[in-house]
C-alpha cells in the first residue's frame, strides 16, 4: 500500500488548500473524479504525464483514510 502522506500535500496558497499531488496543482479530487468517470490509470497518466500510478493510489488511500476517520467519529 502506498503511503499517501509522502505524496499528498496541502498548501494554504495552492488550490484553496485542497489536498494536491506532490506540490502540483492536481488535486486528489481531480484524480478521484477522473476515476469515477471511468478513466483508467493509464489514461490519466497519458493526460497528465507528470503523474505516476503511485500518485493515483495515494489519492485513493487518502480518500479511504478520510472516509474511515469520518465513520469512526
Amino acid at each position: 500500500m502506498v503511503d499517501y502522506k509522502k505524496i499528498i500535500t496541502i498548501e494554504p496558497g495552492k488550490r484553496s488548500a485542497k489536498p494536491c499531488i506532490r506540490n502540483m496543482r492536481i488535486t486528489v479530487y481531480d484524480i478521484l473524479k477522473m476515476l469515477a468517470n471511468g478513466m483508467k490509470n493509464s489514461e490519466i497518466i497519458d493526460d497528465f504525464p507528470e503523474l505516476t500510478e503511485d500518485d493515483i493510489y495515494a489519492s485513493l488511500a487518502f480518500a479511504a483514510d478520510k472516509e474511515r476517520k469520518i465513520a469512526v467519529l
